[in-house]
């Protein structure tokens, strides 16, 4: 995953931070993306996850010592496969949630800001985006098993 932190340095800092699990919780203990799931998939558009709290799309927050932030900015389109962007319920609420793009998702420009792009590992990508749902919910969890940074 390469992270457009000279486009959007707020927004990949926040994601960094949830990849490391610097970032503490009110109990102080790591929260992030380690042992979160994939909660939504829709085949040929998108895969999401990033919601640790909850584990169902209703759950997120952010680094900034506030439930969500605001969007950074739309330069960077959804212009194919593999692109990372921030999952949001609106203007201005982006926090832990993000998806990732099957193909050009040129509808959600301006409206998701995104922030980085797959550059080794879409094979894997495109088999979670392949896997059998209820409802956009796959019907095995899909684990994220180790993150970090390099």
């Amino acid at each position: 995953m390469q992270l457009f932190a000279d486009l959007t340095p707020k927004t990949a800092e926040n994601f960094r931070q949830f990849c490391t699990g610097e970032t503490k919780n009110p109990q102080g203990r790591p929260q992030g993306y380690k042992g979160s799931k994939f909660h939504r998939v829709i085949k040929d558009f998108m895969i999401q996850g990033g919601d640790f709290l909850k584990g169902n799309g209703t759950g997120s927050t952010c680094i900034y010592g506030k439930p969500a932030f605001e969007d950074e900015n739309f330069v960077q389109k959804h212009e194919a496969a593999g692109y990372l962007s921030m999952a949001n319920s609106g203007p201005n609420t982006n926090g832990s949630q993000f998806f990732i793009t099957l193909t050009a998702t040129p509808h959600l420009n301006n409206k998701h800001v995104v922030f980085g792009k797959v550059v080794e590992g879409l094979d894997v990508v495109y088999k979670i985006g392949n896997a059998r749902t209820t409802r956009e919910k796959p019907n095995q969890e899909i684990l994220i098993a180790q993150c970090g940074e390099m």
